[in-house]
């Protein structure tokens, strides 16, 4: 991504570069990611394609970019002391984010875009932009939760249901499924049974 690794030339520009990440957001919703080239994108922006293509490679780094800040803000829930109100917030958060924040459908279309780009894919492995939002509510819950397995399966478990719900019908889980969900995940991981 254009932030991980500096490239030569002029610094980057605070202001060109949101313009860029919002340009690529509006011409998401509008066009479609297929749609979408770096030469609109630029226009879009108002800069140069060098400029563009100085600080990124590809619209899929653009999108990725502009999905991370809005992901990490989005998905900052406060913490409770009840590990299933916690979660269950967090799940709420991720699907209102999913469905109708532009940087949701900026991600959704990365991750259908990964399904047959392996570069795509291993750009948002790498990112893991959900893993690290997930990451940050269940570690509040592992003193709680003596049998939580590691981290990325506990993530599977935690956020698939609402994943799942929405890139299958585009409609968050509901919340009675959701809190029975994170009622029945807490249930498991707070019952220590010797392997993890």
């Amino acid at each position: 991504m254009g932030t991980e690794e500096p490239r030569m030339g002029r610094p980057r520009s605070e202001q060109a570069r949101q313009s860029v990440l919002h340009a690529a957001d509006d011409l998401l919703v509008e066009v479609g990611y297929a749609a979408m080239t770096m030469k609109g994108i630029a226009e879009r922006a108002g800069v140069g394609r060098q400029t563009l293509y100085r600080w990124w490679t590809t619209k899929a780094e653009i999108l990725l970019e502009a999905t991370i800040g809005d992901l990490q803000d989005d998905l900052a829930t406060p913490a409770h002391p009840d590990p299933v109100e916690d979660l269950s917030t967090y799940l709420r958060a991720l699907g209102a984010f999913l469905l109708e924040a532009p940087a949701g459908l900026a991600y959704r279309a990365l991750v259908g875009e990964a399904q047959h780009d392996p570069a795509v894919r291993d750009l948002i492995l790498a990112a893991d932009p959900l893993g690290t939002s997930a990451r940050t509510v269940l570690d509040r819950v592992r003193g709680t939760t003596p049998a939580m397995p590691e981290t990325a399966l506990c993530t599977a478990h935690l956020v698939g249901p609402v994943f799942y719900r929405v890139l299958t019908a585009q409609t968050a889980l509901p919340d009675a499924e959701l809190r029975d969900h994170v009622a029945a995940l807490v249930d498991r991981w707070s019952t220590a049974t010797g392997s993890a």
